[in-house]
Parts: C-alpha cells; sequence; structure tokens
C-alpha cells in the first residue's frame, strides 16, 4: 500500500483521532473510509449531471 504524507491543522487531526479512538480504528482507515464516500458522492453528482444533461437534449431532440 502506498504511503501519502498530508499536512492539516492540529485541531482537525485531534478530531480525527477521537472519532478513530470512539470507533475502534486506525486513523487511515477513517481517512480511506471518508475519501470512498467523498469520491463516491462525486460519481453520484457526475450522474446526476450526465441524467439532467439527457434529458435536456431529449427535449430538444422531441
Amino acid at each position: 500500500m502506498a504511503r501519502v504524507l498530508i499536512s492539516m491543522p492540529e485541531e482537525f487531526l485531534n478530531r480525527i483521532d477521537e472519532l478513530a479512538d470512539d470507533e475502534n480504528r486506525s486513523r487511515s482507515e477513517l481517512i480511506r473510509e471518508a475519501l470512498r464516500t467523498y469520491i463516491h458522492k462525486q460519481k453520484v453528482k457526475e450522474n446526476a449531471v450526465a441524467i439532467k444533461n439527457a434529458s435536456i437534449l431529449e427535449s430538444l431532440l422531441d
């Protein structure tokens, strides 16, 4: 697995660590899940835009 170095405010990191501890998992696990969720939401948004654009195109072609 690749390693990534990121910078963030100390308070933000402390909050991440608290959440990870509350959920009995590692900081890395929590951040990976957050990024998976973000990527999934972006894909859903892209699909919604594609559906909207297809609908507009269909109405123009009718």
